[in-house]
């Protein structure tokens, strides 16, 4: 029998320690620390987790990605096929990153994620990544 239950977010997220200065280059397994997996969620879970500094680039093959700022601001820039479209995100705003469409953070004052994020997850140090 599967067990329901809730999250509390701010709980959880009190559990972590914030990523100062992550960059595209920062090993994977210390990005990892800065998150929690509050949920499994179709192909994926629900995430979050607190950083400042710049993510490498992601896309999600297998599905849409919600991304929900809970606190803070970011630049979230997505590669579309009409070029890049940065979003300025800022707390209480959510959008949602197409499947397949490769992106990333700029938060250099801090940004405290939710997202619904598919897996598997492809990343991407390079200046552009292609498809």
């Amino acid at each position: 029998m599967t067990k329901i239950k809730a999250a509390n977010i701010e709980e959880e997220l009190s559990r972590l320690k914030m990523l100062n200065g992550r960059t595209k280059n920062t090993p994977a397994a210390e990005s990892a620390a800065a998150f929690v997996k509050l949920a499994p969620f179709d192909t994926g879970g629900v995430f979050t987790g607190s950083f400042s500094g710049d993510s490498p680039w992601e896309r999600h093959r297998a599905g849409d990605e919600l991304v929900h700022i809970l606190k803070g601001e970011a630049d979230l820039t997505i590669l579309t096929k009409d070029g890049p479209e940065v979003l300025k995100m800022k707390a209480g705003m959510l959008t949602v990153v197409a499947k397949g469409l490769w992106h990333r953070f700029h938060a250099p004052n801090g940004v405290t994620v939710l997202t619904a994020t598919p897996q598997p997850t492809d990343h991407s140090t390079a200046e552009l990544p292609s498809n």
